[in-house]
C-alpha cells in the first residue's frame, strides 16, 4: 500500500508534457509576471478597485470585451494567480476561487439550476452539501434525489434517477465521512449520454492525488480550505472546468448558450468557449452574490499549494500506519477505509489511487454513541473540531457535529451510526499518533 515517491500529473491543455505535479506548479506561478512590478513573486493586492487608463478602456473591461480588473469582488491579480495554479493543477482550462467550498458548491448550483429543476447526488456526502441539497435548495425550487452508492448497480440507479429537467449529477471523490468511492468513468459516460454534466468534490483527494477531469467529470470543487491550505488559518473554495462540455448540444442550459441580456447579448458558450462556466459565474452570480475571497486567503493558499505534495504524501503514510493500527484494535468494531482488502470499493481504490489516498475515514467503536463519545473526549495530540486535512490529526463524532442536521433515517442511510467517529489523519509523527489513539479507545 505504498505510495509513489512522484506523482506526474498526466497531460492536458495546461500541462502539455506530462510534467511532474511540482513542475507543473512551478509554471503555473510563472506564467506571467505581476502587471505592476513585472517580478515573478505575486504580491498581496489588498484594494477594493483599480484605475483605468481612459474611460473606453473601462467601457471594454465592464462589457467583457477585453480582460482587465474592475474590482476585487470580481477580479484580483493575487486571486488570479491561485485560479491558473489551480487550473494547471487539476488540469482545467479555467478555475475560480471563492469565499469558500460552500460557495462553490451554491455558486456552481445556481449556475446549472432554475426553480423547478432537478438535481441528482451521492448521499455519502459531508452533512452541510446534504442539508444545502435536502432542504435550502426546496425553498429556490429545485429538487435533490439522493442516490446510496454503496448499493449494487451504482451507475444504472444514478441513471435511473435522471429526468428532463436534471441538471447535474454530483458526487465527492472520496466520500466524506466514509470515504466510499464511485466509478467515475462509468459515471460520467453515463452522465453525458444524457447530457448531464458530472460535477465532483475533489476536496478529500486533491489534484496530487487525483484529478477528476481526466476521468470524465465536466467540473471540479475544492474547499481549498482543506488540504490545499492545509494549516487551519484560512477559507477558500475553487471551481474548475474542462471547457469541453457541449452546453449547445445538452439542449439543458440554455442561459449558457443563449444572449445575456445583462452583457448585451454576449453568449457565454460561443464567446468564453474554452471557459464559459466560470466565466459566467464571474461575470454574474459572483458580481450579484459577492462571495469572494480575499486576496489575503489567496495569498496563503498559495503559499500552501508549495508543499502540497509533501504533506499529501505524509498524510498517506501516516493514513496506512493508523488503518493498520486500527484494524486490529479490540475497541475498534470497524475501520471504513477502502484501502482494506475487504471493503466493498477496494477495486476502485487500488485502480484510482495508485499513490494511497483518504487520509480521513471513520472507525466504528464498541459502546455504542457513548464510547464513541468517550474516545473523542479522551484523545490528547488529535484536536475535537470541525475540519478535515490540517497538518495536525483532527477527530469529530459526526452524528452529532457535521451531520447533526439529518435524521436517524438520513443517517443509517449515509453510513452514519451512533459509533462512527471520523479521524483526519495529520503529519505528526505516526508513532504519536499511533499511541494516543490506543490511549483513547482504552479510555471506553
Amino acid at each position: 500500500m505504498g505510495f509513489r515517491e512522484e506523482t506526474n500529473i498526466p497531460a492536458g491543455p495546461l500541462n502539455p508534457k506530462g510534467e511532474r505535479f511540482e513542475t507543473v506548479m512551478l509554471h503555473a506561478g510563472q506564467e506571467r509576471p505581476d502587471p505592476v512590478t513585472g517580478a515573478r513573486a505575486t504580491p498581496v493586492y489588498l484594494t477594493t478597485s483599480f484605475v483605468f487608463d481612459d474611460c473606453d478602456a473601462a467601457a471594454d473591461v465592464f462589457a467583457l470585451r477585453k480582460p482587465g480588473n474592475i474590482y476585487s469582488r470580481l477580479t484580483n491579480p493575487t486571486t488570479d494567480a491561485l485560479e491558473r495554479r489551480i487550473a494547471a493543477l487539476e488540469g482545467a482550462t479555467a478555475a475560480i476561487a471563492v469565499a469558500s467550498g460552500a460557495a462553490a458548491i451554491a455558486y456552481t448550483v445556481e449556475n446549472l439550476c432554475r426553480a423547478g429543476d432537478h438535481i441528482v447526488s451521492s448521499n455519502t456526502i459531508y452533512g452541510g452539501t446534504f442539508n444545502y441539497f435536502e432542504h435550502t435548495l426546496k425553498s429556490h425550487a429545485v429538487d435533490c434525489t439522493f442516490i446510496d452508492p454503496t448499493r449494487p448497480g451504482t451507475v444504472g440507479n444514478f441513471e435511473d434517477a435522471i429526468r428532463e429537467n436534471t441538471k447535474m449529477v454530483f458526487i465527492e471523490t472520496i466520500g466524506n465521512p466514509n470515504a466510499n468511492l464511485i466509478d467515475i468513468d462509468a459515471l460520467a459516460e453515463m452522465c453525458h449520454s444524457h447530457g448531464v454534466p458530472l460535477v465532483v468534490d475533489n476536496t478529500f483527494a486533491t489534484p496530487y492525488l487525483f484529478r477528476p477531469l481526466d476521468h470524465g467529470a465536466d467540473l471540479v470543487i475544492e474547499s481549498a480550505t482543506k488540504f490545499i491550505g492545509g494549516h487551519g488559518i484560512v477559507l477558500g473554495g475553487v471551481i474548475a472546468e474542462n471547457g469541453r462540455f457541449d452546453w449547445e448540444g445538452s439542449g439543458r442550459f440554455p442561459w449558457m448558450v443563449e444572449a445575456d441580456p445583462s452583457y448585451h447579448g454576449i453568449s457565454f458558450a460561443k464567446d468564453a468557449p474554452d471557459c464559459p462556466f466560470c466565466t459566467r459565474v464571474r461575470a454574474i452570480i459572483l458580481r450579484d452574490m459577492g462571495a469572494c475571497i480575499s486576496p489575503v486567503n489567496s495569498f496563503a493558499l498559495m503559499q500552501s499549494l508549495e508543499t502540497l505534495s509533501l504533506r499529501v504524501e505524509r498524510h498517506v503514510y501516516n493514513m496506512q500506519r493508523v488503518v493498520e493500527f486500527l484494524e486490529g484494535h479490540p475497541k475498534v468494531e470497524r475501520v471504513n477505509h477502502p484501502m482494506l482488502p475487504d471493503n466493498p470499493d477496494h477495486a476502485l481504490y487500488e485502480r484510482y489511487f495508485p499513490s494511497g489516498a483518504g487520509s480521513i475515514f471513520t472507525i466504528e467503536t464498541v459502546g455504542g454513541r457513548e464510547g464513541a463519545k468517550r474516545f473523542a473526549d479522551s484523545v490528547r495530540l488529535f484536536s475535537l473540531l470541525a475540519n478535515v486535512a490540517d497538518m495536525k490529526s483532527l477527530v469529530i463524532h459526526p452524528a452529532s457535529t457535521t451531520h447533526s442536521q439529518m435524521t436517524e433515517e438520513e443517517l443509517l442511510a449515509s453510513g452514519i451510526k451512533p459509533s462512527t467517529i471520523r479521524l483526519s489523519i495529520g503529519c505528526e509523527n505516526v508513532e504519536d499518533i499511533i499511541a494516543d489513539l490506543d490511549q483513547a479507545l482504552n479510555k471506553i
